[in-house]
């Protein structure tokens, strides 16, 4: 019998009784799938064998039937819904469809007068609807549960970040990123404008050859106008907070490791213009993948900065009465102005070319200048490393020290997570990224990774 025949016999839905119309193959009260259901007929019952996944729209949320039974999985799968409520598998021996027992008159195990055990043909196309996400969820690879989108809650993302139901982009892993590692902690957001997040990070934390301890913090900007700007900021952190964590126990000096730890982050970068990309990421037109870098290494005692970029450190004293510092100069258009004395610090900045870089990680730099410093501050306080998605909110040291809880040495987290909420309330024109660090470390085993 065709699925159209079994469609025109039935007057009513088999799972809520509503009047249906001839050709309906989904009841349009509950949803059910009519053609999971066989028409009565005062034949011998047909029996198929079903193997796929029905679509249950009308099960209960949970694993459960309507009287509270819970259903193996394989078992939910090939269920059709009884009138009564009750879902019952189409493949028990000796039952029908609708519930009821077969005829008695064959032999246990032994297939009666027009029982049929093939699979009715798949028909070319099926009407659009959302699925089960439950049954979603399970058509993945073993192990590996297919996705659900987060917008309508049922169709199934494809490799591609979509979903196949309602075409909603999916959230990236690194859209919103959080870590703590011991006294440091980071944040970084997609914003409100951008479609990816092209920020990355990386925190550490580890011990001198002394035994005191040290804290990492890498924060990278991803060039926009670059390719590939999310893969070049993420080679670089990665790169860069490697080195450090190898050289500071080895006892190299935290300014040569920040050095040397910028010039592996290039190496990083660079190497990405090497390998081949698919034809919708790279053309020849395209710049080599790039971004900016920022670090910070602190001791018991010492403080030192790194950079090539604009992405910024700044200093907080827990002392508010004690002034706070930016402690890093921009690699850019603004800045280089304001060096030759040919504008204002206000003026540059309010130019459209203010934040047009002039260095940069990647193979089409003209060329690596590292910028290191070291500072030994004589009071406690609190780093912080950010990107232009954060400072261009709070451009000026004391509007960042303004902005910074007064408890930021005790919660680095928590402070970190208040300036990207205030970058993001400004209008998250940008990717933000910040990274928290309280000055000085402290003892070794106080909290470390």
């Amino acid at each position: 019998m065709s699925q159209m025949h079994q469609q025109a016999a039935l007057s009513n839905c088999p799972s809520c009784a509503e009047p249906l119309e001839s050709g309906d193959r989904f009841c349009g009260a509950c949803g059910y799938d009519l053609s999971a259901s066989a028409a009565p007929s005062s034949d011998t019952p047909t029996l198929t064998m079903n193997n796929g996944s029905v679509p249950r729209p009308s099960a209960p949320a949970e694993d459960e039937d309507a009287q509270g039974a819970v259903w193996p999985r394989a078992q939910q799968q090939d269920a059709t819904a009884h009138p009564s409520g009750t879902h019952l598998p189409t493949d028990l021996p000796g039952m029908d469809s609708d519930g009821s027992p077969l005829p008695s008159a064959t032999a246990p195990g032994a297939p009666g007068p027009g029982v049929r055990f093939d699979r009715p043909d798949e028909p070319d196309e099926y009407p659009l609807q959302a699925p089960d996400p439950r049954v979603a969820a399970e058509s993945g690879a073993p192990g590996e549960p297919a996705a659900v989108c987060v917008a309508c809650r049922a169709g199934r993302v494809d490799s591609d970040g979509y979903c196949e139901n309602c075409g909603h982009a999916q959230p990236r892993e690194r859209d919103h990123m959080e870590q703590e590692s011991g006294p440091v902690a980071a944040v970084s957001d997609r914003g409100l404008r951008h479609h990816r997040n092209e920020d990355a990070f990386a925190v550490g934390t580890t011990a001198l050859p002394d035994g005191s301890a040290v804290a990492v913090a890498i924060v990278c900007d991803g060039v926009s106008s670059a390719t590939r700007p999310d893969d070049a900021s993420l080679a670089a952190s990665r790169a860069a907070s490697e080195c450090l964590l190898a050289a500071l126990p080895r006892g190299t000096h935290p300014q040569q490791a920040m050095h040397e730890a910028i010039v592996a982050a290039s190496h990083a970068v660079n190497s990405l213009a090497e390998e081949p990309a698919s034809a919708r990421e790279h053309s020849p037109h395209q710049n080599a993948p790039a971004c900016t870098l920022v670090g910070a290494v602190v001791t018991a005692g010492l403080l030192v900065v790194g950079w090539v970029g604009d992405s910024r450190v700044y200093w907080v004293p827990l002392d508010r009465t004690a002034p706070p510092a930016r402690l890093t100069e921009d690699d850019s258009w603004a800045a280089q102005m304001v060096a030759a004395g040919l504008m204002s610090e206000a003026e540059a900045y309010a130019d459209e070319r203010a934040h047009a870089i002039t260095g940069w990680l990647g193979a089409d730099a003209y060329e690596l200048e590292p910028h290191t410093a070291s500072f030994k501050p004589d009071r406690p306080g609190v780093v912080v490393v950010c990107t232009d998605g954060l400072w261009n909110y709070a451009e000026s040291a004391e509007e960042m020290a303004g902005l910074l809880p007064p408890d930021a040495a005790a919660r680095p987290l928590h402070s970190a997570q208040v300036l990207v909420g205030h970058a993001l309330d400004g209008g998250g024109h940008d990717n933000v990224t910040v990274a928290v660090v309280p000055f000085p470390a402290p003892p070794q085993g106080a909290g470390s990774a």
